[in-house]
């Protein structure tokens, strides 16, 4: 397993080259709090040189841990970019390629991720007294406890009964 992709561009052919294989999943460093790698990131690229810009196409998919955004439990979904594509300018006699599969994986993040989306999907058990909020009275679900803080506002409800 490599911890990058660099590509040199003196032993790349005119008609370009494939490489397979996985970069190690420390290349996400994410904070505790967030989505945290579960496996490398796999690719299956193909590089073509073009005068001052490299084309890369291929695929790339890496699994994360994420957490439900509807019953905070834990699940693995793997995000998979089927038809990566990137041109890169030519400065140097070597492209790193590492940080852009990198940024490619992070951008297709789901924004809510749920259980349903898990690569072994399965639903979630959601504490009906959380649906009261939301939820109509008539569907059965009890209506959501009032709050014992302190009611701030109470005092402008009552200018209602003074109106008349």
């Amino acid at each position: 397993m490599n911890e990058s992709l660099v590509i040199e561009l003196a032993t790349l052919p005119e008609e370009g080259k494939n490489f397979q294989g996985e970069l190690d999943s420390a290349l996400y460093s994410l904070p505790k709090h967030d989505a945290q790698p579960a496996g490398p990131l796999y690719y299956d690229l193909t590089v073509q040189r073009f005068e001052d810009e490299l084309l890369v196409r291929g695929f790339i998919s890496s699994p994360f841990k994420f957490t439900c955004v509807r019953d905070n439990q834990e699940f693995v979904r793997t995000i998979s970019i089927e038809e990566f594509g990137q041109s890169f300018e030519i400065e140097e006699s070597s492209v790193n390629l590492t940080e852009a599969l990198r940024e490619e994986v992070l951008m297709a993040f789901p924004s809510y991720p749920t259980c349903t989306e898990a690569d072994e999907p399965h639903e979630c058990k959601i504490d009906d007294r959380y649906l009261a909020v939301d939820k109509d009275p008539e569907d059965g679900v009890d209506e959501a406890p009032q709050s014992k803080s302190d009611n701030r506002w109470g005092a402008l409800d009552q200018l209602d009964e003074f109106k008349d």
